[in-house]
């Protein structure tokens, strides 16, 4: 299942050693805490959060997204100094976009950005 592969890197070696070993059932609170969710939300709030979260990632700067999305994956098969580089260059080729520029633009006006995918 990957538990062992993926689970340090989302809590880290010491929790991932607990849950994976001893077993305990975790209620939601405690999941939260510990980082095995994102997000605690009522039941009844659930449709609600995965609206604002998909409207936040569908008007959000889709190129950035796209790129840290691979620098997320790429990274992991990476030596610290490997890493590094990528996300400079990264950094660079994304502040030469209009994303970029208009992220800039509207900070500077104190106004939403509005975002291009560019």
């Amino acid at each position: 299942m990957g538990a062992a592969y993926l689970r340090p890197g989302l809590v880290g070696l010491g929790r991932a050693s607990q849950v994976l070993m001893l077993g305990d059932t975790n209620d939601a609170a405690h999941a939260e805490r510990i980082g095995l969710i994102s997000e605690l939300v009522a039941e009844d709030e659930l449709d609600q959060a995965v609206g604002r979260l998909a409207r936040r990632l569908a008007t959000g700067p889709a190129h950035a997204y796209a790129q840290t999305k691979a620098l997320l994956t790429r990274e992991q098969d990476m030596s610290l100094s490997a890493a590094l580089e990528l996300e400079a260059m990264t950094q660079a080729l994304l502040m030469t976009g209009k994303d970029y520029a208009e992220f800039h633009a509207a900070f500077t006006e104190g106004r939403d950005p509005r975002w291009q995918g560019r």
